[in-house]
């Protein structure tokens, strides 16, 4: 990244990597403002590959798959790398295009990809079999020699996972159980959620996850006309007598929520509020985001490539 960046004046590109450095800090707990910091070092320099890259995944976290797989593309045209098929391919998942999802684990130049993301990009076509419906070949593609191999790996547990998911889609329920132990005895940072699968197919419920215990001990006559008191209060009555009415944050100033986000990247930006790099950031986004992350892990279950 710094070789790249040594392109650019020694201003510009410290500008630069600050809004990457902070756009990586905070990928994982605030995605929107992490695009937001990527899209910034891209009006700086929209020429330099890893801030291209740095927009795309920002993007795909943020489930902006449109922009994700523009910026993407456009990384491996200047690289000439296959880095981010999984996260393509997710993409195309996500926006209800299985087959280029398909497509793109056909025609990819296995032996040019690390042994992760190729894991992760059989995990994403696997997914995209069974979006078409077609369980059975979902089954069949992950049965690798990886599944039972190099347990310590850490996509050993995402392939095992997707494996006995695709098992239970298939109607296969005592061997969906069997992965599903091995998925969870092998996950040992929780990267999956294995164990509350198992659970749930051994009939297994934790008391009070549903279940209100106010709710049961009230009288069903009290519980109804309470349920109807509430139907009656509208956000802004007058509860309290105080004339201010009884808001509780229903009305926020869209402003002022702003307000807090441009505040953290202008303090990443030296403190320089209104600098061009944040200003008209928001304006990039692309309203295109109409799909929704399949299930699992590239979203915790599906995805190709970061399981």
């Amino acid at each position: 990244m710094r070789a790249e960046l040594l392109s650019l004046s020694r201003e510009t590109a410290d500008r630069v990597a600050r809004h990457l450095v902070a756009a990586g800090q905070i990928i994982d707990e605030d995605s929107e403002l992490a695009l937001h910091h990527a899209i910034a070092a891209r009006r700086l320099a929209s020429r330099i590959a890893v801030v291209r890259e740095a927009v795309g995944l920002a993007a795909y976290a943020a489930g902006d798959w449109t922009t994700a797989i523009a910026e993407l593309r456009t990384y491996h045209r200047m690289t000439g790398r296959q880095t981010h098929l999984a996260e393509l391919a997710d993409c195309e998942r996500a926006l209800g295009r299985p087959e280029r999802a398909i497509d793109l684990f056909r025609g990819a130049e296995k032996e040019a990809l690390d042994k992760a993301g190729a894991i992760e990009l059989l995990i994403v076509a696997a997914g995209a079999r069974g979006d078409l419906g077609q369980h059975d070949a979902a089954v069949a593609m992950l049965q690798v020699r990886e599944l039972t191999a190099e347990e310590d790996a850490d996509w050993a547990a995402r392939l095992r996972y997707a494996y006995a998911d695709a098992l239970l889609a298939a109607g296969r329920r005592d061997e969906s159980r069997e992965w599903f132990a091995r998925a969870a005895a092998t996950d040992q940072d929780s990267l999956t959620d294995a164990a509350e699968r198992l659970l749930e197919l051994d009939g297994v419920t934790i008391e009070g996850d549903d279940v209100d215990e106010d709710d049961d001990d009230q009288n069903p006559v009290e519980a109804a006309e309470a349920r109807a008191d509430d139907e009656d209060d509208e956000p802004g009555d007058d509860e309290n007598g105080d004339g201010e009415g009884n808001l509780d944050g229903a009305y926020l100033d869209d402003d002022e929520s702003d307000k807090d986000d441009e505040e953290l990247v202008d303090e990443v930006d030296d403190g320089k509020a209104g600098d061009d790099e944040f200003v008209g950031a928001r304006e990039d986004e692309d309203d295109d985001r109409d799909g929704t992350r399949p299930d699992g892990r590239v979203a915790e279950g599906d995805k190709e490539t970061g399981a």
